[in-house]
C-alpha cells in the first residue's frame, strides 16, 4: 500500500484527498506557490512544499519542480487532484518514469483522449453514438468551411485539444463561418498551442448526462452510475446530481454500456468520466475526461463509497474492490459548487481576505472546503471556494436540503454565489428537470438578487449597528448605552445606510432605553447618484427635504423585544419575528435574511474613517475602491472639511475630506487607480508646522 502522497494541487480538491489519505494512514505532502503560503491545503498536510511564484506555469504547472518536491520528501506516489497537470500525459508519464506511482491512469489512455479528433473518430469506430460531424485531417480553413457546409448549420466548432469550453464557436449562418472558423483557429492556437478544429452538429438545449468509470490494471472494469451536470454557467458546471434525473430506463443503460466500451478501447486504469449530450431522445459522446471529477462527491453519497481510496488502492496495484453486481444506488445526490464570484456583476471573480466564511455544519450535508476564515483568495487560481453536497431518499428533498444549506454559508470578504445557486435550486424548471445547458444563458436574470432593500432587513440593520453584541452574562455600563437619551429631548437616534445603491436616512426612536420605532427620516430612498452629489458638494452635509412618499412612510417599522447575541439579531417587527445573522466588518454590517444578503454601508466616512490616521497626516481607506476624482494637488493649502478625493467603493461614491486645515504633502493615488483595502491615500501636513 502506499505510505507516502504528494497532491500536486490546491485548495479544495487537495484538502479532500488529504482527508481520505490520512484516515488510511498515509503521510501527506502539499505543494504551494507564493500566493498559497498560507492556504488550507497547506496547513492541513503532514508536510509542505513551496515549489515556486504565483505564476501557474512557474508553480503549479511546472513537472519539474513539482518531481523535486517528492524527491525531497520521499514521496511514494502523486495525486494530481483536477485542473492543471491532472490529464497532462507528458506529466503523467514523468510521474511514472521518475520512479513515482501516478494516482491516474496510463499515460496512453490520456493520451488517446487528449485530441478530440482522435477520440472521436475512435469512438465512433467502437461503436458508441457520436453527433455528426467532422474530426478529419484537412484541416485548412478552406477545407473546414466546405465540411461545415456539408454537414449543414447550425454546427459548433471546437479546438481539438481544448477543454473547459475555451474557444467555441456556433455557427447559426453561412456569413458566419468564415470568420467563426478563423477566430476558433486563433484561440485554439493561443490557448493550446493546436490550431486543429472539429465541428459537430449543434444541439441548441441539451442536457450533459455522464458516467463515472472505474477501471484496474488486471482488466476489471466497472461503472458508478450517471450523473447528470446541466445547470452550467459559461460551458462551466455549477450544480451535478447523481442520478441523471427523468431519464427513461433503457436509456439509462444504454449510457452506462456506452461509457464501458469507451474505457474498454483505451485500457483505461483508475477514475474517469465519460460525458455525453441528451437531446431528450439520444445520447452522444462528447469526451472522456481522465481523472477525478469535481462532482464526484455525488456519486460517492449514491454509493457510499470513497472514490479517492478506490484512486489509491488502485495505483498500489489491488483490484477492484466491488464487482459491478455489487455496486449498489441508494436515493439522490446533489452538488453546488460555491465560488468567488459576484452574480451582480456578470460573475467576475472576486479576490481578498476571508473576513468571515462559515459553512454549514448540519450533518445532513456534507462539505468539501479548501477556504476559512482569514484565508486569502488569490486572483491568480480557480474561484472555487468549496462545495455543498446533499443526499436524500429523492431528488426533491435533496434539492430543498442542499438549497438550505446554502442559505446558511455566511461569507465576508469577497463575493459569492451560494444564495444565486438556491434561487436555482428553488425554481420550477430545476425541479421539473425542464432545464439544459443553455438555460442559465436564457434566464440568468430571473436568479439575481432583489435589488429592493426589505423593511425588515434595513430595521434589522439599523438596530444591529446601535445595539451591542451583548453575550450571557455580560453587565451593560449606562455609560455605553446607545439608546439616544439626551435631557429634556426626544429619545432618538438619526443614522443613514447605503444599500444596492440606495441611502437611506433612519431615526431610532427608545423608550425607556428600549428601541420601539425604526422610522425613515427625509431624503430616504434617493440614489447613490443623488447621494453623492450631496454629500461632496452641499454645505449641508447632504440633507434634503424629504418627498411626499417619504413623509407617508413616517410611522415606520414598529419594534418590540430586540435582542442581539452571538452574531445574530431578532426583533418583532410589526408583530413578527424577524432574525438574521450578521456581522460588522468596519463600516459595514453584512446581513443575511432568507436567501438575500444584505451588504449595508454606514455612512460615517469622516468621523470613523480617519480618525486613526489623521493625527499623523496620512490618510486611508477601511474599504477597497476606485479612485473617480482628485480635488487637489501637492503643496495646495486646504481648509478642515475641503474634498480631496472621491472614492467608488461598494457601488456608491464617498468623498474623502480634510480632516483638518493643512497642506497636501503627497497624493498616493491617481483618478482611475484601484485602491486595496488600508491604503494610505494622500498625506495632510496640518497648518502652522
Amino acid at each position: 500500500m502506499i505510505d507516502s502522497l504528494l497532491v500536486a494541487n490546491r485548495g479544495e480538491i487537495a484538502c479532500r484527498i488529504f482527508r481520505t489519505a490520512r484516515r488510511m494512514g498515509i503521510r501527506t505532502i502539499a505543494v504551494f506557490s507564493d500566493a498559497d503560503a498560507g492556504a488550507r491545503h497547506v496547513r492541513e498536510a503532514d508536510e509542505a512544499v513551496r515549489i515556486g511564484p504565483t505564476p501557474a506555469r512557474e508553480s503549479y504547472l511546472d513537472i519539474g519542480r513539482i518531481l523535486n518536491a517528492a524527491r525531497a520528501t520521499r514521496a511514494a506516489a502523486i495525486h494530481p487532484g483536477y485542473g492543471f497537470l491532472s490529464e497532462n500525459a507528458t506529466f503523467a508519464r514523468a510521474v511514472v518514469e521518475a520512479g513515482f506511482l501516478f494516482v491516474g491512469p496510463p499515460y496512453t489512455a490520456i493520451e488517446a483522449m487528449g485530441s478530440k479528433l482522435l477520440a472521436k473518430t475512435r469512438m465512433r469506430a467502437a461503436g458508441v453514438p457520436v453527433l455528426p460531424g467532422y474530426e478529419g485531417s484537412r484541416q485548412d480553413l478552406n477545407s473546414l468551411h466546405e465540411e461545415a457546409l456539408r454537414l449543414g448549420l447550425p454546427l459548433i466548432v471546437k479546438p481539438a485539444a481544448g477543454g473547459g469550453g475555451k474557444g467555441m464557436r456556433i455557427l447559426h449562418e453561412p456569413s458566419d463561418i468564415a470568420e467563426g472558423l478563423a477566430a476558433a483557429r486563433r484561440l485554439a492556437e493561443s490557448a493550446f498551442g493546436d490550431g486543429s478544429l472539429l465541428l459537430e452538429r449543434y444541439l441548441p438545449a441539451p442536457r450533459h448526462v455522464e458516467v463515472q468509470i472505474f477501471g484496474d490494471a488486471h482488466g476489471h472494469l466497472v461503472h458508478l452510475g450517471d450523473r447528470d451536470c446541466s445547470v452550467q454557467r459559461r460551458h462551466q458546471k455549477l450544480i451535478e446530481e447523481a442520478p441523471a434525473p427523468d431519464l427513461p430506463e433503457e436509456l439509462r443503460n444504454r449510457v452506462r454500456a456506452a461509457a464501458l466500451v469507451v474505457g474498454r478501447e483505451i485500457g483505461y486504469v483508475g477514475a474517469g468520466t465519460v460525458e455525453f449530450l441528451y437531446d431528450g431522445h439520444d445520447v452522444y459522446f462528447m469526451e472522456m475526461n481522465t481523472r477525478l471529477q469535481v462532482e464526484h462527491t455525488v456519486t460517492e453519497a449514491v454509493t457510499g463509497l470513497d472514490l479517492v481510496e478506490w484512486q489509491l488502492r488502485i495505483a498500489a496495484g489491488e483490484p477492484l474492490p466491488l464487482e459491478q453486481s455489487q455496486i449498489r444506488l441508494e436515493g439522490h445526490a446533489i452538488e453546488a459548487r460555491v465560488c468567488a464570484e459576484d452574480p451582480e456583476r456578470d460573475f467576475m471573480p472576486s479576490a481578498g481576505t476571508l473576513r468571515l466564511m462559515e459553512w454549514p455544519t448540519d450533518e445532513s450535508v456534507r462539505v468539501d472546503a479548501g477556504f476559512a476564515t482569514a484565508d486569502t483568495v488569490p486572483e491568480s487560481y480557480d474561484s472555487l471556494l468549496g462545495k455543498v453536497i446533499a443526499w436524500a431518499p429523492t431528488r426533491f428533498a435533496a434539492a430543498a436540503r442542499l438549497s438550505g444549506a446554502l442559505e446558511r454559508i455566511r461569507c465576508v470578504g469577497v463575493h459569492t454565489n451560494e444564495r444565486w445557486l438556491t434561487r436555482i435550486l428553488r425554481s420550477a424548471a430545476f425541479l421539473q428537470v425542464r432545464h439544459s445547458i443553455a438555460y442559465l444563458q436564457q434566464h440568468t436574470d430571473q436568479f439575481r438578487d432583489a435589488a429592493k432593500l426589505e423593511p425588515a432587513a434595513l430595521a434589522l440593520g439599523a438596530l444591529a449597528v446601535h445595539l451591542p453584541n451583548r453575550e450571557s452574562g455580560a453587565v451593560a455600563s449606562p455609560w455605553a448605552a446607545v439608546d439616544g437619551f439626551v435631557p429634556n429631548l426626544p429619545a432618538r437616534v438619526p443614522l443613514t445606510l447605503t444599500a444596492h445603491g440606495h441611502r437611506h436616512e433612519l431615526e431610532i426612536e427608545f423608550a425607556r432605553g428600549q428601541p420601539t420605532r425604526v422610522t425613515p427620516r427625509a431624503g430616504a430612498g434617493r440614489t447613490e447618484a443623488d447621494a453623492s452629489r450631496s454629500h461632496v458638494g452641499r454645505a449641508d452635509g447632504g440633507r434634503a427635504e424629504g418627498s411626499k412618499a417619504d413623509a407617508s412612510r413616517a410611522d415606520g417599522t414598529r419594534v418590540t423585544d430586540v435582542s442581539r447575541r452571538e452574531g445574530h439579531i431578532s426583533a418583532i417587527l410589526d408583530d413578527r419575528r424577524v432574525t438574521a445573522r450578521c456581522f460588522r466588518d468596519g463600516l459595514q454590517l453584512h446581513l443575511w435574511l432568507g436567501d438575500q444578503h444584505f451588504v449595508l454601508t454606514l455612512e460615517d466616512l469622516q468621523s470613523i474613517d480617519f480618525s486613526a490616521t489623521a493625527t499623523q497626516g496620512g490618510l486611508t481607506t477601511p474599504l477597497p475602491g476606485v479612485v473617480v476624482a482628485v480635488s487637489v494637488e501637492p503643496g495646495q493649502a486646504v481648509e478642515a472639511g475641503q474634498v480631496l478625493m472621491v472614492l467608488e467603493a461598494m457601488k456608491m461614491e464617498h468623498a474623502i475630506r480634510a480632516p483638518f486645515a493643512g497642506t497636501v504633502e503627497s497624493i498616493h493615488f491617481a483618478r482611475g487607480d484601484r485602491v486595496p483595502e488600508g491604503s494610505e491615500l494622500l498625506a495632510l501636513t496640518p497648518a502652522g508646522q
